[in-house]
C-alpha cells in the first residue's frame, strides 16, 4: 500500500504521474488530496479528504487522518500501538 499525499497544487501533476507508475507496478494507493478535488478518485483506490486551506497549515491538516490511519491499522494488526517495530520510511526527494 503507498500512501499518496497530494496537496500541493503546484506539484499536483507530477503526484499523479507517480501514483499511476506505482498503480501501475501493482501498488493499492490510498490518496490525502484536498476537498473538491474529484480527479484523483480515477487513479487511486481510496481517498482520504482533508478541508481546503492555506498552504501553512494543509501539512497539519495532512496529518490528523495519517495518525489516525496508523493507530487503527496497529489496532487492527493486533499490535501494541505505543511499541511501533520494523518502521520503513521511504521519502522521494525532487
Amino acid at each position: 500500500v503507498v500512501i499518496a499525499i497530494a496537496t500541493d497544487d503546484s506539484l499536483f501533476g507530477k503526484m499523479v504521474s507517480n501514483i499511476k507508475e506505482v498503480h501501475a507496478r501493482g501498488a493499492k494507493v490510498i490518496a490525502v488530496v484536498k476537498e473538491g478535488n474529484e480527479a484523483i478518485r480515477e487513479i487511486a483506490d481510496e481517498v482520504i479528504y482533508i478541508p481546503k486551506a492555506s498552504r501553512y497549515l494543509t501539512p497539519s491538516l495532512t496529518v490528523v487522518p495519517l495518525q489516525l490511519l496508523a493507530y487503527h491499522t496497529t489496532v487492527e494488526k493486533g499490535l501494541d500501538v505505543d511499541k511501533p517495530r520494523n518502521l520503513a520510511k521511504s521519502v522521494t526527494v525532487e
